[in-house]
C-alpha cells in the first residue's frame, strides 16, 4: 500500500474544522509546518501554539479517491488555495531517519551512533547508541552537541551527575560511559524518564542512573553535586536558577543550554549570586555557559 499526501494553506480557516473534515474524510495522520519563517522556540506552559501562517498536511491511504477528499474540503470551505497532493510509495519509514542520523563525534574519543550502525573505532573509543525517539535528545541539536562536546573533555571519572531536563538521557548516558559513577535525571515528561531508562538499559548503564520526575520540596538531589547539566530553555533556566545553582556542589561545575546568543546575558544574569561563568560557547546560533559554584554561597 502507498500514500498520498495532502498539504494545504491554513490561512484564516478554522483549524478544528479543517481536522474534522480530513478525519472523517479518512485522514491516518495529520501535521502542521510553518508556511513562513516564524519559529515558536519557547511557549509558556499549557500553551499549544500554532505559527500565524501555517500549513497543514494529511496523509491518506491511496486507496482512498482524492476526488473524494477534495469534495469534501471545497463543499465544507469553498476554494483551497495552494492546496497540493503527492503520492508517496510505501517504504519502511521506520527506518528512514537512518538516512539522516550518521554517528557522529565529539572530542577525540566519543561517539554518538544509532544501534543498527557500524563504523570505524578506534582503540579507546567510547560509543554512546541512541535511536530518535519520543523524547528530545540525540547530539544532532547544536544545544546537545555543545553539552556534549564538552562531557566528553571533562574528568569525570568516579563523579556524580545531575541532569536536568534528561530528555532522552543522553547527557546523563554519556556522562556514565566516559567515567562518572552515578548520574540523576530530573524530567517533567513521563516519556522522558521511560525514553531515559530504556536507553541506559540499551547502553549498560541503568544500574547507575536513577531518573524522576523534579521533587517539589526545594530540592533537586539530597546533595550538592560536583557536576550539574541542564538542557532546556532559557526561560525556566532563569525561574529556576536559585534551585539549580543549589543543586550544585562548592567548586562544581554548571552547564546550562538550550539558549538563544540573545538570552546569554539574561540566563548569565539569573545565576550571577552563584556562579561564575567561563566564556561561552556558541554553535548555529545557540550557546552554553559553563560556571562553577562560588564557594561560601
Amino acid at each position: 500500500m502507498g500514500w498520498q499526501q495532502i498539504t494545504l494553506r491554513v490561512g484564516d480557516h478554522d483549524t478544528d474544522a479543517l481536522e474534522r473534515v480530513l478525519l472523517d474524510a479518512g485522514a491516518a495522520a495529520l501535521s502542521y509546518t510553518d508556511a513562513a519563517d516564524q519559529p515558536i522556540l519557547e511557549p509558556e506552559p499549557g500553551e499549544v501554539p500554532l505559527w500565524a501562517d501555517a500549513r497543514l498536511t494529511a496523509l491518506f491511504p491511496d486507496t482512498l479517491p482524492f476526488e473524494g477528499i477534495g469534495l469534501s474540503l471545497v463543499g465544507e470551505f469553498g476554494n483551497l488555495p495552494e492546496l497540493e497532493i503527492a503520492l508517496l510509495p510505501e517504504r519502511e519509514w521506520e527506518r528512514e531517519w537512518l538516512a539522516h542520523f550518521a554517528p557522529r563525534q565529539f572530542a577525540e574519543h566519543f561517539w554518538v551512533a544509532p544501534h543498527e550502525v557500524e563504523f570505524d573505532t578506534q582503540d579507546g573509543d567510547v560509543v554512546l547508541r541512541l535511536d530518535p525517539g519520543l523524547a528530545f535528545g540525540t547530539g544532532t541539536h547544536a544545544t546537545t552537541a555543545l553539552c556534549l562536546g564538552r562531557l566528553a573533555q571533562l574528568p569525570l571519572r568516579g563523579i556524580e551527575m545531575l541532569d536536568f531536563g534528561c530528555g532522552s538521557g543522553i547527557l546523563a548516558i554519556a556522562a556514565l560511559l566516559l567515567g562518572a559513577a552515578k548520574a540523576t535525571g530530573l524530567d517533567i515528561d513521563p516519556q522522558a524518564l521511560t525514553a531515559s531508562r530504556d536507553n541506559a538499559a540499551a547502553n549498560g548503564v541503568a544500574d547507575r542512573l536513577s531518573v524522576a520526575l523534579p521533587p517539589n520540596d526545594g530540592s533537586y538531589t539530597r546533595g550538592a553535586l560536583p557536576l550539574v547539566v541542564a538542557n532546556i530553555l532559557a526561560g525556566p533556566l532563569i525561574a529556576l536558577a536559585p534551585r539549580i545553582s543549589a543543586s550544585v556542589a562548592p567548586e562544581g561545575r554548571l552547564l546550562l543550554s538550550g539558549i538563544l546568543e540573545a538570552q546569554a546575558a539574561s540566563v548569565a544574569s539569573a545565576y550571577e549570586p552563584w556562579i561564575e561563568f567561563a566564556p561561552i560557547a556558541r554553535q548555529d546560533g545557540w550557546v552554553m555557559l559553563e560556571g562553577t559554584r562560588r564557594d561560601g554561597v
